[in-house]
């Protein structure tokens, strides 16, 4: 059997070195759509060094990604084909503002594997801490086509409620033509994000947006708009990657808030609303923006 769930999960840690600095943080806010008015004081505490803050979803490319969806196939007990893997979730949780400079140690592991039938999902979960201690915990699932039925536990089925009327704010972030070019500097160099040829042999007429991009891009809108643009405020943030987006479209980012949380759906607007991120969910501190 390609996936051995025992032993997979039974696996040590994988640990590795990371370090960032400003430019690091700077590439992956422009990557994410920063900077557009290239002088609103707004925009410019994501893209001046002198009044940096980090983006809590900067956590996913720190270290150029180590180790990423990529390095969790690697792991003891994973073989699998990549043209049956799907990136299917996110989740970021922060504890304590990330630094604009810093080193930390990244520890991964196969924290679970799902039996849902006709796949299996492995969820890999990276911890990352400085000196100072744990940093951010980072969950990806990771979907994987035709490699389940294997007895399994199923896995929770915990999915948020549907919110409820129509959206308390609603945003529009447009997709410029090289954003993933742009974004893929920030470590995901998979060829399926820049090379039109690759991309049509992947069943895409032309590159597709990284969804971690579509991840970043989320969560600056909910910032600026709910929280302020205060960063800081962010405990955690998850969803699930619905669907693709093109390079050149339009996200609509619908947002209806909640005690101490967001909860967010993000649609393509010239494609009819064709869902992009689903079960969205950014949790955060109550205080005043």
């Amino acid at each position: 059997m390609p996936i051995d769930a025992a032993k997979a999960v039974a696996a040590g840690p994988r640990t590795a070195e990371i370090a960032w600095g400003h430019k690091d943080v700077q590439l992956y806010h422009l990557g994410i759509g920063a900077g557009v008015p290239a002088t609103d004081p707004d925009e410019l505490r994501y893209t001046l060094e002198s009044r940096l803050h980090v983006l809590p979803s900067f956590a996913t490319v720190a270290g150029a990604g180590s180790p990423g969806v990529i390095g969790g196939l690697s792991m003891p007990g994973v073989d699998v084909d990549l043209a049956h893997v799907l990136h299917g979730g996110q989740s970021v949780e922060v504890h304590r503002p990330i630094p604009a400079e810093g080193s930390a140690v990244a520890t991964s592991r196969i924290a679970a594997v799902y039996d849902k039938g006709k796949a299996a999902i492995l969820v890999l979960r990276t911890e990352a801490a400085d000196a100072e201690g744990p940093l951010w915990t980072n969950d990806a699932q990771i979907f994987v086509r035709g490699e389940g039925g294997f007895g399994g536990d199923r896995g929770p089925s915990t999915r948020p409620q549907a919110p409820e009327g129509p959206p308390d704010l609603v945003a529009e972030r447009h997709v410029r033509e090289d954003q993933a070019l742009l974004y893929r500097l920030s470590g995901d160099w998979n060829p399926l994000h820049a090379d039109p040829e690759f991309a049509k042999l992947a069943g895409f007429d032309r590159p597709i947006l990284h969804g971690l991009c579509t991840y970043g891009m989320t969560l600056k809108a909910v910032v600026d708009t709910v929280l302020g643009g205060d960063v800081t405020r962010v405990r955690s943030y998850r969803t699930r990657f619905a669907g693709v987006v093109f390079p050149g479209e339009t996200l609509r980012i619908r947002m209806w808030r909640q005690r101490g949380a967001v909860q967010v759906a993000v649609t393509s607007a010239e494609r009819d609303d064709a869902p992009v991120l689903t079960d969205t969910v950014v949790e955060h501190d109550t205080r005043p923006a």
